[in-house]
């Protein structure tokens, strides 16, 4: 077994799982760019790691990942295409690795953290988790191919709900919508989790890439366009007026009032 750490989050490889925890407990796992670049990384080096058969991302304490860290950005603002390319390359990541990805997601899931569980190929939800886009109520877009991998796993109107009206989806919600591939009890959680990494550590490692190769080629064929315009259009809202009231608003912890 062998552990290291990383700003943000915790690397793990154990019996050919490689284990990524965000771990900011404190920030609700809101992820800053120095650890969206380093986690991307993580995953990148995961798949090219022949004693890595199976990568699970998950969070620490009561979290799985609640997007953009907006104290962070607010410290020390980045360019937003720098930022964009970031959380792009950290879904391409996910997807393309050669070993099956499983997002455990042990408690709430919003903004781009919402994007990190569906671009997984197994997501499982703890019933106390949700999946927010929450980017509309500060005056922004989904990002990090949400536009895609939404729809790709509800459709279209029950996308349009969560990304136009910004309102969460219960754990339960979503098991029955299609956006995760099971619900479970949290006292429950674990056990099934550990129950599906031992059956794809297990598994022929290049039958299992090129099945989700074939998977993702037929389901998610619109991604790379969708990136493409979330990255502008997110460039674009993130110098604007209604972001910095909506991001001010949720700081302040009050309704924001855009123009």
């Amino acid at each position: 077994m062998t552990a290291t750490a990383e700003t943000g989050f915790r690397s793990e490889i154990t019996d050919g799982v490689l284990r990524l925890t965000f771990d900011r407990p404190k920030r609700m796992n809101a992820i800053d760019l120095p650890t969206m670049t380093a986690f991307a990384a993580a995953v990148r080096e995961g798949g090219a790691d022949p004693r890595v058969r199976t990568i699970v991302i998950t969070g620490s304490g009561r979290a799985f990942c609640t997007g953009a860290d907006l104290a962070a950005a607010a410290l020390n603002p980045a360019d937003p295409k720098v930022v964009m390319d970031a959380a792009t390359s950290l879904i391409r990541a996910i997807t393309s690795a050669p070993v099956p990805v499983i997002a455990a997601v042990n408690g709430p899931a919003a903004g781009v953290g919402v994007s990190i569980a569906l671009a997984a190929d197994l997501t499982y939800a703890a019933s106390s988790a949700y999946f927010l886009l929450s980017f509309v109520n500060i005056g922004l877009m989904p990002d990090g191919g949400a536009s895609a991998l939404v729809p790709a796993a509800i459709g279209r109107a029950r996308a349009a709900e969560m990304a136009l009206l910004g309102e969460r989806v219960s754990a339960e919600d979503a098991e029955r919508f299609g956006l995760v591939s099971r619900t479970v009890a949290d006292d429950a959680f674990d056990a099934l989790v550990d129950s599906v990494v031992d059956r794809t550590s297990k598994a022929p490692r290049r039958a299992l890439e090129l099945t989700k190769r074939a998977l993702n080629a037929a389901t998610l064929d619109r991604l790379d366009a969708a990136l493409e315009l979330e990255n502008t259009g997110q460039a674009e809202l993130l110098t604007g007026d209604d972001f910095k009231e909506g991001a001010m608003a949720m700081l302040q912890k009050r309704a924001p009032h855009f123009k």
